[in-house]
């Protein structure tokens, strides 16, 4: 059995306004087996979306390599943003290596609740993927079910949008902050099928025959980053 860990603490500072957050990246970043075009951070796989989605949105001229330069370059940008990291998952036991969520066993979460207490000015979360089966958006849900909390729907269009309120460590009383939470399309190539499957994403490929999931993906993260 493979103990997959998370290699990277949450990327969290006082500004932070949005945290995105997912689950584990691919277990080669656990063992520390990176391909030359993977990116030694969060996101980092050479087979994500997440960060040509945002070097696409944002004209980053992002660098695609294991470097340090690379790192900075996303780093530069979060803090620029306001945009944290907090993955959910801290460990789980895989049978097969591979990056697959449902692959998941004897899952452990971070306690994610603890780290909005802690940084106030966050009030949005941008889940990457929904409320699939070991998904962050199904285990956030399992994390607020622990502390009697759920989520409330804002919008149940794809990205489906929901909130909670957050009760805050204070002297006064009844004092709680509502966050807002994202469920984005997940920026992997295995929800490629998904997203060909939406009606919104046939439309638009029946008007352009040249838009690929990733436009779609694009499209779709703008309004949120």
């Amino acid at each position: 059995m493979f103990l997959h860990t998370h290699p990277y603490e949450p990327f969290l500072f006082e500004e932070a306004t949005k945290l995105i957050v997912g689950t584990l990246p691919p277990p080669r970043f656990t063992i520390g087996d990176l391909k030359s075009d993977d990116v030694n951070f969060c996101y980092g796989s050479r087979d994500g979306q997440l960060w040509p989605i945002l070097d696409r949105l944002f004209n980053l001229n992002l660098k695609f390599e294991t470097t340090e330069e690379a790192i900075q370059q996303r780093k530069d940008f979060l803090i620029k943003r306001k945009i944290g990291i907090c993955d959910i998952v801290a460990s789980a036991e895989r049978s097969k290596i591979d990056a697959s969520d449902l692959g998941m066993q004897n899952i452990k979460l971070r306690n994610l609740l603890a780290y909005l207490q802690k940084y106030p000015n966050v009030d949005t979360l941008l889940f990457t993927g929904g409320n699939s089966k070991n998904g962050p958006e199904y285990f956030f849900r399992k994390h607020l079910k622990d502390h009697q909390l759920r989520l409330e729907v804002v919008s149940d269009e794809v990205p489906r949008i929901y909130e909670f309120r957050l009760p805050m460590v204070t002297q006064k009383k009844n004092v709680s902050r509502i966050i807002r939470t994202v469920s984005l399309t997940a920026p992997s190539g295995a929800a490629n099928r998904a997203v060909g499957s939406l009606s919104v994403y046939k439309k638009l490929k029946k008007e352009n025959p040249d838009f690929t999931t990733l436009d779609f993906r694009v499209r779709q993260y703008r309004p949120f980053f």
